[in-house]
Parts: C-alpha cells; structure tokens; sequence
C-alpha cells in the first residue's frame, strides 16, 4: 500500500505539472496556434466562459464525469464517486499551484517563461508542450494501473479501454474524448471563440493514448493493472 500510494502521488504531480506546461507554454505563442490537451483545453475554455477559476472548473467537471462513469459501469459505487473526489480536490489545487508557478508567481523560484519572440524559443515551447503531453499519458498508465482512486476522466478512458475496447489505449482515449468536445462546444456557444485549441491539442488527441499504453510498459513496467471494476457487457 505504501509503494501504490507513493506512485499514486508521484503520477499526480507529473499530470498536474504536465498539463499546466500545455496551458502556459500554448499561451507564450498564442493560445490559437499551439493549443493545450484536449481536456485541458475543454476545461479552459469553459473556465473563461463561466468565469470560474482552473480549481473550480476541474473540479465541478470532474463531479460531472464521476456520475456519467456510474452509469457506464451500471451502478453507483461510493468507494469510487468518493475517490474519484478525493482525485479531484489536490488535482485541481496542483493545477493551481502549477499555474502560478509557470506563471512567475513565486519569482524566488521561478520568474516564468518568457513570451516566444524567436523561431528557436518557438520551437523549444513546441517541445515543452508535447513533453507535457507526454507526461500526462505517462502519469495516467501510471495511476491507472495502480487503481487506488482515478481522475473522472481517466476512470472513463479505463471504463471504456477495458469494458468495450479490449484494452486498446489509443481507441478508449479517443472515445473519452467525447465530453470535452461537448464542453467545447458549449464554451464557444457562449464566448463565440475558442483559444488554447492548436497543435499541442491535436498531437494530444493522436499520440496521448498511445503514449498511455507505451507508458504500460515502459513506466514501471512491474506495476500492472489491478482491481479493475468496468461492469459488465
């Protein structure tokens, strides 16, 4: 238990971090060019529409989710909505420590990235945000597999990988991808624009399930998947 918890935390900082890095790096380009992930993205957008801030716009989505997974599986499981909310809360406070940190907020530690003014520094945030991507595909197989609590929206990509695509990473991702592109839609009917969607975002929708079930393997290829609850067929 000690060992799960401790990949647990280990997983969580890298997907706070790595999803912050796809949000500030997008936005020293410009938010329309590069983009950020695809939930992140969603969940941005919506944040700005609504005026809620990152903590809160995570967090409710994620109590959204949470209830559209129990109905996937085909009850409602306490222990699960209970650690999906557990997930949620020091989640959506890492997304906000993140934020301020990449930001320079704490200039003692960090003064911020500076605005891409030259093809080099362009490049280099291209790579800062796929590496960001990257990350959170990794820390998903990470926590996925140790199955203590999940994301919401992990959960449903483990729900769908495991319940309808015969454990295809890359099928289930791109099946998950359903509500943020709703959430999308929804924020675009509202502000009538769209930013941190480019692409940072579409290399996210191609390659993140994939580098989730690469990361099966490669991450800590001793921990597999454990105590799996999908519902039956």
């Amino acid at each position: 238990m000690s060992k799960s918890i401790t990949f647990f935390i280990i997983s969580l900082v890298i997907n706070s971090a790595g999803n912050v890095l796809t949000l500030v790096t997008s936005a020293q380009i410009h938010p329309s060019y590069l983009g950020s992930a695809y939930w992140t993205a969603a969940e941005a957008n919506l944040a700005v529409a609504f005026g809620w801030n990152l903590f809160w716009t995570f967090l409710i989505l994620g109590v959204v989710i949470t209830i559209l997974n129990a109905i996937l599986v085909g009850h409602w499981d306490w222990r699960r909505a209970l650690g999906n909310l557990i997930f949620m809360v020091p989640f959506s406070a890492l997304i906000q420590v993140f934020e301020d940190f990449f930001l320079g907020k704490y200039p003692a530690l960090f003064g911020g990235f500076p605005p891409a003014k030259t093809p080099f520094m362009i490049g280099f945030y291209i790579l800062l945000n796929f590496l960001g991507v990257a990350m959170i595909g990794t820390a998903i197989s990470i926590y996925q597999r140790v199955n203590l609590v999940l994301h919401p929206a992990d959960d449903l990509m483990q729900i769908l990988r495991f319940k309808y695509f015969k454990g295809n990473a890359n099928t289930a991702m791109w099946a998950s991808y359903i509500p943020p592109t709703l959430m999308a839609i929804l924020a675009f009917a509202i502000t009538r624009q769209f930013t941190n969607l480019g692409i940072g975002t579409i290399f996210a929708f191609l390659f993140q399930g994939g580098i989730t079930g690469i990361a099966d393997t490669k991450a800590f290829p001793h921990l597999k998947h454990q105590a799996l609850d999908v519902g039956k067929d």
